[in-house]
């Protein structure tokens, strides 16, 4: 997770300029990014599923196609309408935007291997566990990593008119395309891997984590902006209809994240590993934790949440994203803020007491989040809404829930990445952003060692942040 809060770090340095250039490697999963999928209508345990859109018949073409000079194949950024050199970024071997392309890579290399051989896995063990995120669906190579196609779409249908006269991205997309402008789409397609899908290889068990692959975190604007191939000039604006808003993609982000794990924790094929439940979808840290055994029977360092109503024993769901979309929900639609509260205290509350009550508790709340989802997508996340969702972040009613390294984790992300949306809308200047970097790096400090973290000591931390932020206004 360090490599994340270096990112953040750096993407603050990156105010100076208006574009969503990326900064630096997201270590914990090198992904591929799937087909756009969605699930609407909740009927039972296993319709409850993260289903993946069919295979396009018009095939998928590969790098090579896109590698023209008078495509995207330059060495220099000097497109008349696009940079013209994403290929040379896709490829750059020490910058965060060239991590897609070494994404199968690091599979051969020494982690990679180590983890290899604990799941004791042959040559086409590994291509089967790893190779859905670690490369592309369709791809004839996959030492080609993360393609373009993973993420914009198996490009059959529109490689050969996206560059025309009268071409429109409307247009680009009805013959396929990936609408990575749409934030639900685009978290669909990213969480496939930087979460966990349902496609083969997709899925990050906690058995494959404990053969050393990195925790899995997610959070939208943050993976959108390391892996930015593009500049949001004017032109890209009159394309697309308008600059990246920051905030809402983080908030549908949240949003999409809470609706995924739902999703997979709902499949009675998901939801156990043999005897056990499926760890993967528990707070880590609320189990990892040093255990201290003394006269009066030990040392309990688990703090209370109040978002929690569960027993000290009983593994708590990891809630990163709720407590992300709730406090969000409190600014942008107050009206069903209290709904989604209770849904997911009520979720928790289930586990005590069996399988089919935590599952009907699951789709209620997964409803909740669609339909905060749909509310965010729609919203314009004004100068007032951000500043008033990073109070909430900072509240007590939120942030008594920070007692877990996971939740604090979402929470720094979340405030560097509104303030640095709000500096990409010029709701906030460069300058007065970056004088802040002091206050949020020391937040960030309070969660960079997941051993040392200390709840209480990362609430003043994050709340000093916010206060420095809240003399912007």
């Amino acid at each position: 997770m360090l490599g994340i809060f270096k990112g953040k770090q750096r993407l603050a340095a990156a105010f100076q300029t208006v574009s969503r250039s990326g900064t630096l490697a997201f270590a914990a999963c090198l992904a591929m990014a799937g087909a756009a999928l969605g699930v609407s209508t909740l009927v039972g345990p296993d319709s409850v599923r993260a289903e993946p859109a069919a295979e396009t018949p018009r095939g998928h073409t590969g790098v090579a196609s896109c590698a023209g000079s008078t495509c995207h194949g330059r060495s220099i950024a000097d497109g008349a309408v696009v940079r013209q050199d994403e290929l040379l970024r896709w490829q750059e071997e020490s910058s965060p935007t060239g991590a897609h392309s070494r994404a199968w890579r690091v599979v051969q290399e020494p982690r990679g291997q180590a983890i290899v051989r604990r799941l004791g896995l042959d040559a086409a063990g590994a291509q089967r566990e790893c190779a859905g995120c670690h490369a592309s669906p369709g791809a004839a190579r996959v030492a080609d990593g993360v393609d373009c196609e993973a993420c914009h779409g198996a490009s059959g249908g529109w490689l050969s008119t996206h560059y025309t006269v009268g071409a429109s991205h409307r247009r680009n997309v009805a013959q396929g395309m990936t609408d990575l402008v749409n934030p639900q789409v685009k978290a669909q397609v990213c969480l496939n891997c930087h979460f966990s899908g349902d496609a083969r290889g997709q899925f990050i068990a906690h058995r494959i984590m404990a053969a050393g692959h990195p925790r899995i975190s997610f959070e939208l604007d943050l993976f959108t902006t390391l892996q930015a191939h593009h500049d949001e000039d004017a032109d890209y604006v009159t394309r697309k209809g308008g600059k990246t808003n920051a905030m809402r993609m983080w908030a549908v982000g949240q949003a999409e994240a809470v609706k995924r794990s739902l999703e997979l924790f709902s499949q009675s094929s998901r939801a156990v590993d043999g005897i056990f439940p499926e760890f993967t979808f528990y707070d880590c840290h609320s189990c990892h934790r040093r255990i201290y055994d003394g006269e009066a029977g030990g040392n309990v360092t688990a703090v209370p949440n109040p978002g929690r109503p569960v027993d000290l024993g009983t593994p708590p769901y990891n809630d990163e994203n709720m407590i992300m979309l709730l406090a969000a929900a409190k600014v942008v639609a107050p009206d069903a803020a209290a709904t989604f509260d209770a849904r997911a205290k009520a979720f928790h509350r289930a586990m005590l007491a069996g399988r089919a009550e935590t599952v009907a508790a699951a789709q209620a709340l997964r409803q909740s989040a669609d339909a905060l989802s749909s509310r965010f997508a729609s919203s314009s996340f004004t100068r007032e809404q951000t500043f008033a969702i990073m109070d909430s972040i900072a509240s007590d009613a939120i942030g008594d829930r920070f007692t877990d390294y996971e939740g604090a984790v979402q929470s720094v992300m979340a405030v560097d990445t509104l303030l640095g949306g709000m500096v990409n809308q010029g709701m906030v200047s460069a300058s007065a952003a970056s004088g802040l970097r002091i206050q949020i790096n020391q937040a960030y400090a309070a969660v960079r060692d997941p051993n040392g973290f200390q709840p209480f000591a990362f609430r003043r931390a994050l709340g000093g942040a916010v206060r420095s932020i809240r003399s912007l206004r």
